[in-house]
């Protein structure tokens, strides 16, 4: 019938009739100009009076004639990062500034943005900036003089944030990424069998970012970043950043870092976006040429500074302002890497040779920006810098060329940060260096070092009496990475991808092998946030086959094999830091025999699979009876009106009810009958 219809409407058209494209009188539309039109109209001049993209700046410095122009340069660089500054005008008096000037934009959406952001400006120790709108001050003027109490806002109840630290079994989560990205997971570990705590389909459109406390779930999506928390994860954040690829928190989990190479401008940096994450509000936008080193921005241990590194130049900012730690950047030549330490705010940065100048690394204290200790080097090649995790010390890998021998042999210069002056310590190492780990909570590290067939592993203990003593080295080792347990004393030896997956456990206080195991084609390896077990998986991303995540226990025994159709991505829920003291965690590990048959208890319960499936079984027949006897007593308790008018008002329910009307009987059975002849007697 429609083939017909389109063939009759191509014959009238080829007789010459045009068809009509009108629309009926009483036709009317239902598309805004929003839908039909919205790249178009997003840019469209908004209905201004002349003065909307005003603001004034107030407590600016009062200078004399010969020092305007001078503070007209430092305004215009403060104020031009906002938009294009078309007018500007200087009050004087007396032959000097009066102290609050006008600064004209080229639209009223940066100078709300120069608001926003230079408002609080702290230029010198004297002078801090106050901006404001200069339509805002009719509105200032028109307040009333009684006091009017705010409207109040409805509190926006999440939950308990940390709700899964308080599991009776103290079972971690984790999330877990699956069916090529269409579905995300959260489970909570348990030795036996992976527990469904949430499960989405199309949670996220990439993959999803933990905090560094536990606290946020971060998906990503085309129009920016979700954040979920709680005990039903629910969507505490949204952060509106078009294209967005990579985030990064900071570790007070105040700030989020994100990155997207769709939105930056000239006039108004958008590429990369410093936002507040309890309010939602941008902090400050900057512009990124190139996200090849993530994170672009480090941030110092408490979260109060971060900083960025440019050719020649190291730029450390301050929170909550964002702005330049002391208004200006450190011009240093060279400079190729930069490190914050984990425990203090000391930042540690590497200068290549120039000529005659040789290498240095420098350590620098914030904010103060002393040099606490400077080490020069030679015959630099290349140099990493590897810190322990509590800050207490850093090694430096340093790459040489010897003068007069070919190749490059490879240093760790390491600094004990805790001691006075800083002292540095040096170890040789004549193989060429494949990985280098700090044990987290400890003295120790090890290193993979010499060229497949022949890998090899070292352990060091770096000595408080000044010495580093080589503890153990084992040959022939099938291993590229090196993942210590977060407890420290314990750690794996991983062959990834190429190396097939080969995993060596191995306890560190005595250099024992304790396992040697194997997860073929394994691309990633994890440990959970106490220590106790270990994840190795293989990536949808990196192999289309065998995908899959295995949990082992720290000694290397398999405790789980889970196949997930196209598994992607695992990462385990990290723990917030431990609020008791250390003589508090002395205490419990001196009473931990206490609690032992407790835990040896449950246990013994967990492992037994078909205890618990008995167990399951008891209690699903209990709950099947009480369900049963409530119905039942419910229904008597319905029919006992029936029951009265059967029995003509006697209430027969109870044993003793009625007894004045009871008639008592006697009634005898015949049971047996012996007769016993009286002649045998």
């Amino acid at each position: 019938m429609d083939e017909t219809e389109d063939m009759e409407a191509e014959m009238d058209f080829d007789d010459g009739e045009e068809p009509s494209f009108s629309d009926p009188e009483d036709f009317e539309d239902d598309f805004s100009d929003q839908e039909l039109m919205e790249d178009i109209l997003k840019d469209r001049p908004t209905e201004a009076d002349g003065i909307d993209a005003v603001v004034v700046v107030d407590n600016v410095p009062q200078v004399g004639p010969e020092r305007v122009e001078k503070l007209k340069n430092v305004i215009h660089k403060i104020f031009s990062k906002f938009g294009k500054i078309t007018n500007e005008f200087y009050p004087d008096a007396d032959g000097k500034t009066k102290g609050y000037i006008f600064l004209e934009y080229t639209a009223p959406s940066h100078a709300q943005e120069a608001v926003k952001n230079a408002d609080g400006y702290k230029l010198d120790k004297q002078h801090t900036f106050r901006v404001n709108l200069f339509t805002d001050f009719d509105k200032y003027m028109n307040i009333s003089d009684e006091w009017e109490s705010p409207e109040k806002q409805p509190f926006k109840d999440f939950g308990n944030l940390r709700h899964w630290m308080e599991d009776p079994d103290c079972r971690d989560q984790y999330s877990v990424i699956f069916e090529a990205g269409e579905r995300t997971g959260i489970f909570a570990n348990d030795a036996k069998e992976a527990l469904t705590v949430e499960e989405r389909a199309r949670w996220t459109e990439t993959y999803v970012r933990w905090s560094h406390m536990g606290t946020y779930l971060a998906t990503f999506h085309q129009r920016g970043i979700a954040l979920w928390g709680g005990e039903k994860f629910k969507q505490i954040q949204r952060f509106s950043h078009q294209g967005v690829q990579l985030i990064d928190f900071s570790p007070c989990e105040r700030y989020m870092v994100s990155f997207s190479p769709l939105m930056d401008t000239k006039d108004d940096p958008q590429a990369i976006i410093i936002w507040d994450v309890l309010t939602g509000q941008k902090k400050r936008g900057f512009h990124c040429e190139s996200s090849a080193h993530w994170p672009i921005f480090k941030w110092s241990n408490d979260g109060k500074f971060f900083a960025r590194m440019s050719q020649d130049t190291l730029s450390i900012y301050e929170t909550p302002s964002m702005g330049l730690l002391d208004k200006k950047s450190l011009k240093i030549n060279g400079i190729k890497d930069f490190s914050w330490s984990p425990g203090d705010n000391i930042i540690a940065f590497w200068v290549p040779e120039d000529k005659d100048i040789p290498a240095r690394v420098t350590l620098m204290q914030l904010p103060t920006r002393n040099e606490i200790r400077v080490r020069n080097l030679f015959n630099v090649v290349d140099c990493k810098l590897h810190w322990q995790k509590n800050g207490d010390y850093l090694c430096v890998k340093v790459d040489r060329t010897p003068k007069g021998q070919p190749g490059v042999v490879t240093n760790f210069e390491i600094f004990r940060m805790r001691e006075k002056q800083v002292p540095v310590d040096v170890v040789e190492m004549k193989d060429g260096i494949i990985a280098f780990a700090w044990e987290p909570n400890g003295s120790k590290f090890a290193v993979l070092h010499g060229e497949s067939p022949r890998i090899n592993v070292s352990f060091y203990h770096v000595r408080s009496n000044g010495k580093i003593d080589l503890i153990k080295t084992y040959d022939k080792q099938q291993a590229n990475s090196i993942f210590w347990s977060p407890q420290g004393q314990f750690l794996v030896l991983a062959g990834l991808r190429s190396m097939n997956g080969a995993l060596a456990f191995v306890d560190t206080s005595d250099c024992t092998m304790m396992n040697f195991v194997e997860h073929y084609m394994a691309s990633d390896v994890e440990w959970d946030p106490t220590g106790r077990f270990l994840v190795t998986s293989v990536s949808w991303w990196s192999h289309k086959v065998d995908n899959a995540y295995w949990l082992w226990t720290f000694q290397g025994r398999l405790l789980q094999k889970n196949s997930k159709d196209r598994f992607c991505q695992l990462l385990w829920r990290p723990r917030p830091p431990v609020l008791l003291g250390q003589e508090q965690m002395k205490t419990i590990k001196k009473d931990l025999k206490k609690y032992s048959k407790i835990f040896e208890q449950k246990d013994r319960l967990s492992q037994s699979k078909a205890s618990k499936e008995l167990i399951d079984k008891r209690r699903s027949m209990m709950e099947d009876y009480h369900s049963y006897r409530d119905t039942t007593a419910k229904m008597y308790l319905e029919q006992k009106p029936l029951r009265l008018e059967l029995r003509g008002g006697v209430d027969t329910d109870e044993l003793d009810s009625n007894v004045e009307d009871w008639e008592e009987e006697t009634i005898e059975f015949f049971i047996s009958e012996e007769i016993f002849p009286f002649g045998e007697l």
